[in-house]
C-alpha cells in the first residue's frame, strides 16, 4: 500500500511538471482545454467498444455488466431499461463524436427500436430485466416495473427521435405507450418506487427525495402529461425538519409554487450551502443533468445545486486524503456497492477510499480541471483498459474491480459527448415537447443555498 501510494505521488509530482514546465507543453487555459478535448475523444472510442463488443448483434440489447474473473470474462446475459436508454444515447454520442457514421447509429438504434416494440411491457413500462440474447423477461428476479429505470429509458428513445427525425414517429409511439400515472400517487403526490407485477402491488415506498436521479422520470412523465405539474413541488428538497433521522437539520424556508408550499431547505458543509441527496452519491446528482437543462435553466436551484456537490466532492475527497475523488454507487470486487461523499446525503452511503471513474466524467462540466487531473490520477492506478476505465477503484487499497457496467460506460459516453458538443444531447431532449414542456419548473425555483 506504501509502495502503492509512492508510486501515486511520484506520478502526480511528474504530471505537474509536465503541465508547468515551460515549452514542455502549452500550458494556457486554451491549451489546457484543448489538451483535455483530445484526452476525452480518446477514452470516447475506448468506451464505445463497449457497446460494440457486447451489445447482441440480432436484439441490440447491450449486456449489464462484463467482469473478469481469475482472467476468465464472464458477460451478463441481462440487461434493464436504463441499460437500453444509456445505449441508445452512447449511439448518438459515438456519432456526433465521429467515432461511427450516421448509417451505422441509423442501423444499431432501428435494431434496438425494433426489438423495444415487441417485447412485454405492463401499461407500456417496460420490466427490470430481460435477456440479451432474444429479449425475453428474466423471471429469476421477479417481474418489477422500475420507475426510475423507465425514466431513463424513455429519455433515450426522446433524444434518438429528435436526433434522427427519421426514427421520431416510433420513438414517440413508444414513449407516449409508457404510462406513468400508473406509479403516482395522487394522494402523496409522488412516484412510487414501482410495481410487482408478479404480487400486483405497488411498492410501499415513494420517491419522496427530490435531489436524486428519479427526478427524470418525474419531469418526463409532467413533460408527457400523464402527471400533474404540482408533483414537481411535492417532492421533498430536504425531508421535514422534523424527521429526526436524517444527517443534518435542515435549515430554511418556506415558498409558495404554482400555489404549492414547498419547504426550500438545505444541508450545510464546510459553509456551503447545498440541497442533499439521498446518499451523496455523485450519479443521483449529476446523471439527471445529462439530459435536463438544469445547468442552463435552473440557474438558481438545480444548476446551481449541481455545481456545489461537485465542488463538496472534492473537498470532501481531499480532507479524507484521497489522491482521486468522485464517490458514486459501482462494481466491487464482490459485486456492486454504493459510495458517496457520506455528508451529502440525506441518509448518506458509505465512503472507504472506492472512486468511480464515471463520477469524473459526469463533472466535466462543473470542474473541467479538475477532472483532467482526475483522470491522470485514476489512470496512474492502472484502472483504464480496452473499454475505458474500469469501473471502480480503491485508492486506499490501490485494488481495482475489473468490471464495466453498461450503466457507467454510457453515463460517461454521454458526459463527453455533452461536454464536447456543447450539451448536445440535452438539446436534442429539450427540442421534443416532452422536454420543453416542464422547462418553467427549473426556471421558477430558487433554492436557499445562495
Amino acid at each position: 500500500m506504501k509502495k502503492k501510494c509512492a508510486l501515486v505521488l511520484i506520478f502526480l509530482l511528474l504530471v505537474n511538471a509536465a503541465i508547468t514546465t515551460p515549452g514542455f507543453a502549452d500550458t494556457s487555459p486554451k491549451g489546457k482545454e484543448v489538451a483535455l478535448s483530445k484526452q476525452l475523444k480518446a477514452i470516447s472510442k475506448q468506451t464505445y467498444r463497449y457497446f460494440e463488443e457486447f451489445t447482441d448483434n440480432e436484439t441490440g440489447l447491450t449486456a449489464d455488466a462484463v467482469r473478469w474473473n481469475d482472467g476468465k470474462i464472464n458477460i451478463q446475459s441481462h440487461t434493464s431499461p436504463t441499460n437500453i436508454g444509456m445505449y441508445m444515447m452512447s449511439v448518438v454520442s459515438a456519432e456526433e463524436l465521429g467515432l461511427i457514421n450516421r448509417q451505422q447509429a441509423l442501423k444499431n438504434l432501428q435494431k434496438t427500436i425494433q426489438t423495444l416494440e415487441n417485447m412485454d411491457t405492463w401499461n407500456g413500462l417496460y420490466y427490470n430485466w430481460y435477456y440479451t440474447a432474444d429479449a425475453t423477461l428474466m423471471t429469476d428476479w421477479g417481474q418489477f416495473i422500475s420507475t426510475v429505470d423507465n425514466g431513463w429509458l424513455s429519455a433515450g428513445l426522446i433524444v434518438a427521435g429528435q436526433a434522427y427525425p427519421e426514427l421520431y414517429e416510433k420513438t414517440n409511439t413508444i414513449v407516449e405507450n409508457m404510462d406513468y400515472s400508473t406509479l403516482y400517487d395522487p394522494e402523496v403526490g409522488q412516484m412510487r418506487g414501482g410495481y410487482d407485477v408478479e404480487t400486483g402491488s405497488l411498492t410501499a415506498h415513494h420517491y419522496g427525495a427530490f435531489y436524486t436521479e428519479p427526478r427524470v422520470a418525474s419531469y418526463i412523465s409532467i413533460g408527457k402529461g400523464d402527471v400533474p405539474k404540482e408533483h414537481w413541488w411535492k417532492m421533498n428538497r430536504t425531508m421535514p425538519e422534523s424527521w429526526d433521522w436524517q444527517a443534518q437539520t435542515p435549515q430554511g424556508h418556506v415558498e409558495t409554487y404554482d400555489g404549492v408550499e414547498v419547504f426550500e431547505g438545505h444541508y450545510s458543509y464546510n459553509d456551503q450551502k447545498y440541497v442533499p441527496s439521498w446518499g451523496g452519491s455523485m450519479f443521483e446528482a449529476l446523471m439527471p443533468s445529462l439530459v435536463i437543462k438544469e445547468k442552463e435553466l435552473g440557474t438558481q436551484a438545480l444548476g446551481l445545486n449541481n455545481q456545489r456537490h461537485v465542488d463538496l466532492q472534492i473537498n470532501y475527497a481531499e480532507e479524507q486524503g484521497y489522491p482521486a475523488w468522485g464517490m458514486s454507487p459501482a462494481a466491487t470486487p464482490e459485486g456492486y456497492s454504493e459510495f458517496a461523499a457520506t455528508p451529502l446525503g440525506m441518509d448518506g452511503y458509505k465512503s472507504d477510499g472506492t472512486i468511480t471513474p464515471h463520477a469524473t466524467f459526469l463533472a466535466l462540466e462543473y470542474a473541467p480541471m479538475e477532472a483532467f487531473q482526475n483522470i491522470q490520477t485514476l489512470k496512474s492506478f492502472d484502472a483504464y483498459g480496452k473499454y475505458g476505465f474500469l469501473d471502480s477503484v480503491n485508492v486506499e487499497t490501490g485494488e481495482v474491480t475489473k468490471a464495466y457496467l453498461a450503466l457507467d460506460q454510457g453515463m460517461t459516453m454521454a458526459a463527453i459527448a455533452n461536454y464536447l458538443k456543447d450539451g448536445l444531447l440535452r438539446d436534442y431532449f429539450h427540442q421534443d415537447e416532452i422536454g420543453k414542456n416542464p422547462e418553467d419548473l427549473l426556471i421558477k425555483e430558487k433554492f436557499s443555498i445562495n
